[in-house]
């Protein structure tokens, strides 16, 4: 298992907590304000990037989808929507972040559909073979371990289902490119701790973005980890990207 320098990226360089526990205290801590943030940094295109990469599922008609690092269940939620799956387990390592995805999901009425468990990435408490897709919004940078992490979730989807990952990434048109560091590095540290007392946690969100693998060198790590037909996409003049990889 490769190393990279995305693993080292921590929430709290003073902290002696394993990466992994640091992420899950993280996002404990800004749980009830992240939905909004979110809203509100990204001026609302987060919505549309996911209703772009969960289309990508669409002609598969996935049966059974895992989740990973679904947070507040936003990806979840919409995907009962757009996909009309018979189940969608959600795994997290964040209790915070899971109690307010069961509240969301007790009011669009979809527990029967959706269920949200904690859990990590790294150690899917499935059989191999058990989901017909699987995806990961915005969390696979915060996976502690990205190759095992990914191997994974390969291992728990049947041949020839899907994995669609949806991650920051670092725009590379020069204008763009030095409006979205100014932005990355002041506007959303300070906005996060404006409203969540927790500016480490949006100092990260940066770090661990400038710090990503991204593009080729994550469809790289994708089929190390098992993944054939790779492909990616840049979304909004890159500041996003889709990758999608098959068992």
């Amino acid at each position: 298992m490769g190393n990279f320098a995305h693993d080292t990226v921590v929430p709290d360089q003073a902290s002696n907590l394993p990466k992994k526990e640091q992420v899950a205290l993280m996002f404990d801590e800004i749980a009830p304000k992240y939905d909004f943030l979110n809203r509100f940094l990204s001026a609302g295109i987060d919505i549309s990037w996911r209703k772009k990469a969960l289309s990508i599922l669409k002609k598969d008609n996935p049966k059974r989808i895992l989740d990973v690092a679904t947070g507040t269940a936003d990806v979840a939620i919409m995907a009962t929507k757009l996909l009309a799956p018979e189940k969608i387990i959600g795994i997290d390592i964040s209790e915070g972040m899971l109690d307010f995805g069961r509240k969301k999901i007790k009011e669009a009425n979809l527990q029967e559909i959706i269920e949200l468990q904690t859990g990590d990435s790294e150690s899917i408490h499935f059989p191999d073979e058990s989901f017909d897709a699987a995806t990961v919004s915005f969390g696979v940078r915060n996976f502690q371990n990205l190759e095992k992490g990914l191997s994974e979730i390969n291992r728990v989807l049947r041949k020839g289902g899907k994995l669609v990952v949806l991650e920051f990434s670092r725009p590379s048109v020069p204008g763009i490119q030095q409006v979205y560091n100014i932005y990355m590095n002041f506007v959303t540290p300070s906005m996060g701790k404006l409203f969540s007392k927790s500016k480490n946690a949006y100092q990260y969100l940066n770090d661990s973005v400038q710090k990503f693998p991204e593009g080729k060198n994550f469809i790289t790590i994708l089929e190390r980890s098992g993944f054939s037909n790779t492909s990616f996409k840049r979304l909004s003049l890159g500041i996003c990207t889709i990758y999608i990889g098959e068992k």
